[in-house]
């Protein structure tokens, strides 16, 4: 991988103009299909398959006044008198509000038939508006003729107002904090960098990223139901991890410039370290997010999976575009005071005059100095008695995570709305005069076929819902049309999200079946929108546990896989749980508690969003996981260079901390400009993952972390063998670079070679044993015959050089390209005919144009030989005239002699117009040692590959 995000930065540099252009274009075609496709978001919350959802599928079939959505026109009588003196005011209102395109029922709440909700003093009275639809998918104006006709009946005394879950918001919830939060992400990218310049680059980065995926966002919420939340958690993650994530490969690159490194080489190579660190990085938040499918709930899925390509977005963009802005920019990102030594100095930086650290200035190396220093005693101090720091932040975190315990969840209704929107005051005016079940009424509905007294059924089930505790009304209870279905309206006594409208609901559930065999009837169903709402917060609960499971377990495999241990992603994993413990013990203290509600904007204390928990713990890991890795492995690879396992620890901590440190208070900027005036579905998320950022990276990563290691010792990094074995090698620091880096020196100083060998070992085909080691190259355009009897040795050798199995050590390039790091690039780069295919028409179909750097490899001379005699030797001019374009072919011969003994190699070199092309190896083994050698067939026996053992 490392060789791949080489090339990729440094292509990016050099091709910087196309790259923005690109993204440029993106944002552009993006922007016209969101604003051309006028796509709009929902506020409901669906989960097919419960009752509560099957229920209103039902409705809308058989009783379609019922379904829809419902809104309320509340009447009050304002002057004194009863609600009554107002009727026909009222009766005019309801008839205007049924003439609105789009309003399937408006019954006079003086009806009979469906009289409406009086309050106490009969000064109040509430009228349903039944619209067909959901919010956001109204008549267009039908919301803003039912307010006016509203507000045009404020007359005489009477107060009339619009209400109910028509007014729910489908808006996308952004405002101007999140721009603070830009700002204060600029100031702290000022202070890292030491200037303003650098500052700037993951800013624009990062906002291209989030533009981007959530213009594709809007884009799709044309053809599909996507939740309102989901472009403002998009943006948030997106702004949080786009920053970040520029800013680790930025930081890097700043470093190698401060050096004296060339501009395009320092790009390549920040790419390939810190870009490999960042890929692992937006991984891990990937699968967490997109894990999310366990809750086998669509919306929550969907909005996983947006926020999941926000994020891989968010790498991509690092990976493409910062690179091409950090070629533009060139020179200009290198600090002041080194560019001035260059000037001085050639263009090169004095070897005695090279600052170690810093940013510009003479207090360059003084501020880095600082922070180093600054950095190790902290990691001295909480390294000095581990114990007891690991009790401290055990007892320090764990207080924190108490509140927990009180945290209730549920799905916003109108009063999480804002106090001055009308549907929070409509809200708060039912409550205040009806009581607050009246904000969020329960349907239960029977399928009454069978019975030959509809009505009579219907006031039986009447009957014995209102006898139920916590029933503070039915309001109304009739069969449909048809008389094959009863609805019973019922009015709990407390809100949507009180405990005791979910035990009426589950007292409800139980006793139906109860009420299905007294009274004939059957499919009892309770639901509504507050039935919806309690069914998703119950199967948000139930899959909290295999979540975290879920989560858990994929941290100690990911952790293992990259720092080789048992210990270390054990401790991640349980720091992990101590942060999401203190994001959500916060979250409890803010919103069940109202600690700090004013200071923070928070308009609402009672239960957060039910999906709060599940989508912090994903984003919570995704983020855990970068500090760890970032700071951790720096640990390790001091430890792996030393062997000094505390010293590594101070080493690498102060190393990598600064950088860390900028990281996470960037994170909490963001999220934490996300709540005050967010909407309330936001606001707890915000909430968990500010504090949960802040938490982990300055108390679990850079405390207790440091501190576990020291109590450890070497015993850290300890995995057993055979565990070893089985783990899959991640390259997440960019350790490949090397190879890559030697093998371009190599390059530069004997030129592009098809075939580089240098003590190449590589297992046997289909036996024991190994060939190699190989040493030596071929030329591009040469035509390489492998000799030998032995088919498992020249098996191999074509197997190697096909990409097909990887050499277990040594060096071996195609071209550019390195295996084992590159293996997907040399297959595709190699043509492989094998024994009785058609030579002749797999070679006519090699295009020369794309054909410089591939390789052809024919298993069978013989086979090369028989297509040459049949087209009269064109297969070998064809294949010559590839080779002239730079392809080597490699064939293999069963005769390990020389050229004289083999007529078919004979036959191939004879119809070559340029026989000098031809280059032979002889491959061979006995007991001891393979023999491995290559002559041309017009020279004397220059070796070109030296040596093997078996």
């Amino acid at each position: 991988m490392s060789s791949t995000l080489y090339r990729l930065g440094r292509a990016m540099a050099h091709a910087r103009w196309k790259a923005v252009g690109v993204w440029a274009l993106l944002l552009v075609v993006l922007g016209g299909l969101a604003v051309g496709l006028g796509g709009s978001f929902s506020s409901q919350f669906e989960i097919p398959g419960t009752q509560g959802q099957e229920g209103l599928d039902e409705l809308a079939d058989r009783f379609p006044q019922m379904s829809g959505t419902s809104g309320q026109l509340v009447f009050l009588s304002e002057d004194g008198t009863s609600i009554d003196d107002h009727e026909a005011q009222i009766d005019r209102v309801m008839d205007k509000a049924a003439d609105v395109d789009g309003v399937e029922a408006a019954p006079s709440p003086f009806d009979e038939n469906s009289p409406g909700t009086r309050n106490d003093g009969d000064t109040a009275i509430i009228g349903t508006v039944q619209l067909s639809g959901s919010p956001g998918g109204f008549a267009d104006g039908a919301l803003e003729k039912l307010q006016k006709i509203s507000d045009d009946g404020n007359s005489g005394g009477l107060r009339v107002e619009l209400g109910g879950q028509i007014l729910q918001s489908s808006d996308i919830p952004m405002g101007s904090s999140e721009i603070i939060g830009l700002l204060a992400a600029l100031i702290i990218l000022a202070v890292t960098f030491r200037s303003v310049v650098p500052a700037f680059v993951p800013i624009v980065s990062a906002v291209v990223g989030v533009g981007v995926s959530m213009l594709a966002v809007m884009a799709l919420s044309a053809g599909m139901e996507i939740p309102s939340v989901t472009i403002s958690l998009g943006a948030m993650l997106g702004l949080a991890v786009g920053i970040d994530y520029a800013l680790f490969i930025l930081s890097r690159h700043r470093g190698q410039l401060k050096r004296g490194m060339d501009v395009v080489e320092s790009i390549g190579e920040a790419i390939a370290t810190s870009g490999s660190a960042v890929i692992f990085a937006g991984l891990t938040v990937v699968i967490a997010l997109v894990g999310l499918f366990v809750t086998r709930i669509p919306f929550l899925t969907i909005m996983g999976i947006a926020a999941a390509a926000t994020v891989a977005l968010s790498v991509v963009v690092a990976l493409t575009l910062l690179p091409a802005i950090m070629g533009l920019l060139g020179e200009n990102l290198r600090p002041r005071r080194v560019r001035r030594l260059m000037a001085e100095n050639g263009g090169a930086l004095p070897e005695p005059e090279q600052p170690e650290e810093g940013e510009e200035g003479k207090g360059e190396g003084k501020g880095s100095a600082a922070k180093r220093a600054g950095g190790s005693r902290w990691v001295r101090i909480v390294t000095k008695v581990p114990a007891l720091t690991i009790i401290l932040v055990i007892l320090v975190v764990g207080s924190l995570a108490i509140p927990i315990k009180d945290l209730r969840l549920g799905l916003p209704d109108l009063g999480t709305e804002k106090p001055d929107t009308q549907a929070r005051q409509t809200y708060d005016l039912v409550a205040d005069e009806f009581g607050a079940g009246y904000n969020g009424p329960l349907l239960v509905t029977a399928d009454i076929i069978n019975s030959d007294d509809p009505l009579g059924v219907v006031d039986d089930l009447k009957k014995r819902i209102g006898d139920l505790p916590d029933v503070e009304e039915i309001q109304l209870a009739t069969p449909n049309e048809g008389a094959d279905m009863a609805v019973v309206v019922v009015i709990p006594e407390g809100s949507q999200t009180d405990e005791s409208t979910s035990d009426l609901v589950r007292t409800l559930r139980s006793d139906s079946s109860t009420w299905e065999k007294d009274l004939d009837i059957s499919d009892v169903r309770v639901t509504g929108q507050t039935a919806v709402a309690i069914d998703i917060t119950d199967r948000l609960s139930e899959a909290l546990l295999p979540f975290a499971v879920f989560v858990v377990g994929l941290s100690l495999i990911l952790l293992m896989v990259v720092f080789r241990s048992i210990w270390v992603p054990i401790k991640a994993s349980l720091g992990y749980l101590l942060s999401v413990g203190a994001a959500f013990g916060v979250v409890s203290m803010v919103f069940e508690y109202g600690w700090g509600n004013e200071a923070l904007d928070i308009h609402v204390v009672g239960p957060v969003i039910a999906f709060m928990p599940i989508m912090c713990m994903g984003v919570l890991f995704g983020l855990a996981m970068d500090y760890e890795v970032f700071l951790v492995s720096r640990m390790r690879e001091e430890y792996v260079r030393t062997g000094d396992a505390h010293g590594a620890i101070e080493r690498g901590f102060s190393a990598s901390a600064p950088v860390v440190i900028a990281a996470a208070l960037i994170m909490f900027s963001v999220f934490a400009s996300f709540v005050p005036g967010g909407a309330y579905m936001l606001q707890p998320i915000a909430v968990a993952l500010a504090v949960g950022v802040l938490v982990d990276a300055f108390v679990v990563r850079m405390t207790l972390v440091p501190a576990v290691l020291a109590l450890l010792g070497r015993y850290a990094w300890w995995l057993p063998k055979w565990l070893e074995r089985l783990l899959p090698v991640v390259d997440t620091e960019g350790e490949g670079l090397g190879a890559v880096l030697e093998h371009r020196r190599w390059t530069e100083e004997h030129g592009d070679m098809a075939l580089r060998m240098e003590d190449t070992i590589v297992p046997l085909v289909g036996e024991p044993g190994v060939l190699g080691p190989l040493t030596g190259a071929v030329d591009p355009g040469a035509l390489l015959v492998a000799r030998s009897a032995d088919d498992a040795a020249r098996e191999t050798f074509l197997d190697l050089v096909s990409g097909r199995i990887a050499p277990t050590s040594g060096v071996f390039a195609v071209h550019d390209r390195l295996s084992p790091a590159d293996t997907g690039a040399i297959q595709a780069r190699v043509h492989r005919i094998g024994p009785g295919e058609d030579v002749a028409g797999r070679i006519a179909q090699i295009s020369p144009r794309r054909a410089a750097r591939e390789i052809v490899v024919i298993d069978l001379v013989t086979d090369l030989a028989h297509a040459s005699v049949i087209t009269q030797g064109r297969a070998v001019r064809t294949l010559e005239e590839l080779m002239r374009q730079g392809v080597a072919v490699v064939t293999g011969s069963r005769v390990d002699l020389g050229l004289e003994t083999s007529q078919p190699e004979q036959t191939v070199v004879d119809a070559l117009e340029d026989p000098s092309r031809h280059v032979a190896l002889r491959v061979h083994r006995s007991a001891s040692r393979t023999s491995v050698s290559a002559t041309s067939s017009h020279s004397d026996s220059t070796p070109v590959v030296e040596g093997a053992h078996a």
